[in-house]
C-alpha cells in the first residue's frame, strides 16, 4: 500500500512539472494587424494534445471577452502562422493568447506574456542573426528549466506533501 502511495505521489509530481508555455507573441514580440503572424509554443514539455486557441486583451473596450481565432490547435505543431483574418483587431496593447480546453475554454492551459498588435503596416521585431539567436535560445531553455524546477512546489497539492511525508515514514503532527 505504502508502495503505491509514493508511485501515486511521483507521478503528480512529474505530471505537475510538465508544462506548456506561450514563446511568441510576448512584450519584446508583437504582432500586425490584418498581417500574417506567429505564434508559438513549448510543445515538448506539455502534457496537453491539442487546445483551442484564444485572443484576449485586458481593456474591455478593445475585446469584451476572449475570441477563438483556432477551435482546435494540435500541440506536436509548436508553432502556428496566425492568417490576416485571424488577426484582424485593432492596433491596441494589452493583448494575450490564451491556450485553453476545447471543450471548455475557461480552462485555460498557458497564457502568453502581454503583447501589442501594431497597426496595419507596421514593422515587426528585428530579428538576431542565427548564431545570436543559438545562444539566446540555449539561456532561455536554462533560465526556464530552473523557474520550472523552482517552482515546482506551487503545483504540489497541500494533501499530495501529507502523502508523500507520510510515505517516506514522516510523522505529521
Amino acid at each position: 500500500m505504502l508502495g503505491r502511495l509514493v508511485l501515486a505521489a511521483a507521478a503528480l509530481v512529474g505530471a505537475a512539472s510538465a508544462q506548456l508555455t506561450i514563446t511568441n507573441p510576448s512584450s519584446d514580440s508583437w504582432w500586425v494587424a490584418q498581417s500574417s503572424n506567429t505564434l508559438a509554443w513549448t510543445c515538448d514539455t506539455s502534457p496537453y494534445t491539442n487546445f483551442t486557441i484564444l485572443l484576449a486583451n485586458s481593456n474591455p473596450s478593445v475585446l469584451v471577452q476572449p475570441i477563438a481565432i483556432i477551435a482546435v490547435q494540435e500541440n506536436y505543431d509548436c508553432s502556428k502562422t496566425i492568417t490576416q483574418q485571424q488577426s484582424a483587431q485593432p492596433a491596441s496593447t494589452g493583448y494575450t493568447v490564451q491556450f485553453a480546453n476545447t471543450l471548455n475554454s475557461s480552462d485555460v492551459y498557458a497564457t502568453s506574456q502581454p503583447f501589442e498588435i501594431k497597426a496595419l503596416g507596421s514593422s515587426y521585431p528585428a530579428t538576431t542573426s542565427s548564431s545570436s539567436a543559438t545562444g539566446t535560445s540555449s539561456a532561455s531553455s536554462s533560465s526556464s528549466t530552473g523557474k520550472s524546477s523552482g517552482a515546482l512546489a506551487q503545483y504540489v497539492p497541500t494533501g499530495l506533501g501529507m502523502v508523500i511525508a507520510l510515505a517516506m515514514g514522516v510523522v505529521v503532527a
